[in-house]
């Protein structure tokens, strides 16, 4: 995030934008305010948007139909999602026509079909792999014929291994707990394709053919993470599950090139956290950390006015150079950005 300044908006220097949906366009199936007009905007400033999820449930037609619905720009082949991703793993080391026994829905079913593969559901029907991904009508039958098929061989790959996704009522749990059924039936680690692995950054890639992507999350750990991986610069929307006080004591592999409140940022001139007075500044914030004996860890301190984000690109650029930083030595900073409007 300090490596230099952007020169003017962020959208002018990327071809294509790979967006996370959830807690980046929606949230709990409305949209996040503002993003469906900065959305049509970066479009309209010829901005390719693809829409990259680890959801295997619908298919590319159904995301499309409803981002469509909350105002946002988007064909089905415009979304990529983990189904393909694993489908294209699947159709890479297997021959055509192989059997794949499918755990999940509609659109993982779909996926499969669409690269030459055979979706079947009992083990009987002897599949070269097993593929699981989350649907809520997923029960032990097909847990158990998958956990047959895995015994006697077949491959086990999973669309993603989200320990838990969003509910009305809370976080419920995900594939990845799912994919612990037959894991610990087998003792099979299952191969994963979603985020932050790099198999469906590499289904963005080509099926958008971006040159130069600029991956945006709301999520550390799949989001950000998954865009270390392959060397990809990313965004980091505060509309979703991380918070400023995660942001500040993230570890290399979780910081994002850019920071911004939402989506509006990609189009607004950038200002990025830059050496000065002994720690950095951005805009009218300036962040220092210093080695604290007393506790055999780091202080930070925060000064300046102006715009919250701003001052947390300060505050994250001087954090990052600490060892030992804890999230309290954060709290009395971040206290000052709340007062100037952040959102903790």
């Amino acid at each position: 995030m300090t490596h230099e300044t952007a020169a003017g908006p962020l959208h002018g220097r990327y071809d294509v934008a790979l967006l996370d949906l959830d807690g980046v366009v929606y949230i709990g199936g409305k949209a996040v305010p503002g993003a469906p007009e900065a959305l049509r905007a970066l479009a309209a400033d010829g901005m390719r948007l693809a829409y990259v999820t680890n959801n295997a449930y619908r298919t590319p037609a159904a995301v499309a139909a409803l981002l469509n619905h909350l105002g946002a720009p988007a064909r089905a082949s415009d979304v990529v999602t983990s189904a393909q991703a694993a489908a294209r793993l699947l159709a890479d080391k297997l021959p055509a026509g192989a059997k794949v026994l499918v755990i999940g829905g509609t659109g993982l079913r779909l996926a499969i079909r669409e690269r030459g593969l055979v979706p079947v559901s009992v083990a009987t029907e002897r599949p070269q792999a097993v593929v699981e991904g989350y649907a809520p009508g997923v029960n032990y039958d097909a847990l158990a014929e998958g956990g047959l098929a895995v015994a006697a061989g077949a491959m086990f790959v999973g669309t993603n291994a989200d320990s838990t996704l969003p509910g009305p009522r809370g976080r419920q749990p995900g594939n990845g707990s799912m994919l612990r059924v037959i894991r610990h039936a087998t003792g099979a680690e299952p191969v994963i394709a979603g985020k932050p692995e790099p198999p469906l950054h590499r289904e963005s890639v080509l099926r958008t053919g971006a040159r130069h992507p600029l991956v945006v999350g709301d999520r550390l750990d799949t989001d950000i993470e998954g865009a270390h991986r392959v060397g990809a610069d990313s965004l980091l929307v505060l509309t979703g599950v991380t918070r400023p006080a995660d942001l500040v004591v993230a570890p290399p592999e979780h910081r994002p090139t850019y920071v911004t409140a939402g989506l509006q940022g990609l189009l607004e001139p950038y200002r990025a956290a830059e050496p000065a007075d002994g720690g950095f500044r951005c805009a009218g914030w300036v962040a220092t950390a210093a080695a604290n004996a007393a506790t055999a860890g780091s202080a930070l301190s925060l000064e300046g006015t102006g715009d919250p984000v701003a001052g947390l690109r300060a505050l994250c650029a001087a954090a990052w150079t600490a060892d030992h930083l804890t999230q309290e030595a954060a709290r009395e900073p971040l206290s000052r950005l709340a007062e100037a409007g952040l959102k903790l």
